[in-house]
């Protein structure tokens, strides 16, 4: 089992959340996220634990290869960790943006794409998510609302509440709102369309640099009456989320000992905690692992995982992530 250090991120609209609730000695302020599994250049986990700290994810999963992430993982995505894994303090409204598909993103920056979804660990009352349209838009029309600052007249706005998913496959249009923190797992990009961006500014004053016609054909404009993600909440049991071609996300919420086997998993498994504590014990390739997981860390198991006990201190809530089994 692996931890690994956060790569923070200060943002001009990130806020005091991660620190706390992460429960992080640090100096700094306005982190807008935490990227807690990253195999991005310039941004890469680096391993906390273990006889394996100090090295990089893809320092791991060079050496390790299916060991470590799976065969069919480790044929189709080499040496390159195909998941990143955020939190994220929307302590101000994040930009409207959004993210083009893998087959424009690798023509036009030679990067996978970026789909991706949220889990709202919390929320302030009042917090508002802006996905999708919420009236028919056509291409010219989406530019001129830009150009005349009403793009928002025409999204689609949902209350946030701590539980909310929202699954983002690339193409749809979005925004965290303000007061809200949240978990997020995506494709492993850095792809980003800013199309609005509230008149704000950079530190040495300048606009912030807008995506305006790169974003125009790769909008998803199609309509939809409800963009939230609905799911029946469980106690001590695995509650499907989202499961999409790039990866299968679940919930557990725990008040009791919870096994389960792993055993016709061909995948790593990442576990993120939103809220308690939890006793880890693995069993990967016949030995025994135990490891205490905390409210804000995240977790990566082995593919040679195979059976995993979690047995929480108090109520314990987790998101498990991993890619799909077909």
């Amino acid at each position: 089992m692996y931890t690994f250090k956060p790569v923070l991120k200060q943002t001009i609209w990130g806020g005091e959340t991660i620190a706390a609730f992460k429960g992080l000695d640090t100096d700094l302020h306005d982190i807008g996220e935490s990227w807690e599994i990253s195999a991005l250049p310039g941004s890469e986990s680096v391993v906390a634990n273990g006889k394996d700290a100090g090295k990089t994810i893809t320092q791991l999963v060079e050496e390790q290869q299916e060991q470590l992430v799976g065969k069919k993982v480790w044929k189709q995505f080499g040496t390159t960790f195909p998941l990143l894994i955020k939190f994220i303090d929307a302590h101000r409204d994040l930009s409207i943006q959004v993210h083009p598909n893998d087959e424009v993103a690798m023509a036009r920056h030679g990067s996978r794409g970026k789909t991706e979804m949220w889990y709202v660990v919390k929320a302030d009352e009042g917090s508002k998510m802006r996905i999708g349209f919420k009236q028919g838009v056509t291409k010219e029309e989406y530019e001129e609302r830009v150009q005349n600052e009403s793009i928002l007249d025409v999204l689609s706005e949902s209350d946030a509440h701590a539980g909310d998913v929202f699954f983002l496959p690339a193409g749809r249009i979005h925004s965290l709102g303000e007061g809200t923190f949240v978990a997020e797992i995506q494709e492993t990009s850095d792809i980003t369309y800013r199309i609005y961006d509230f008149g704000r500014v950079d530190a040495e004053g300048h606009p912030r640099q807008l995506h305006v016609s790169e974003a125009r054909d790769v909008i998803d404009y199609v309509v939809q009456d409800d963009y939230r993600t609905h799911y029946e909440a469980a106690e001590d049991e695995r509650v499907d989320l989202v499961s999409c071609p790039y990866f299968t996300t679940n919930l557990l919420e725990l008040t009791k000992p919870f096994r389960t086997s792993y055993e016709n998993l061909d995948s790593f498994v990442v576990l993120m905690c939103m809220e308690g504590s939890a006793m880890l014990r693995t069993e990967e390739d016949g030995k025994m692992a135990h490891l205490l997981i905390r409210q804000g860390m995240t977790v990566l198991l082995p593919a040679t995982t195979k059976l995993l006990n979690v047995v929480p201190e108090t109520t314990c809530k987790l998101l498990e992530a991993y890619l799909n089994e077909e």
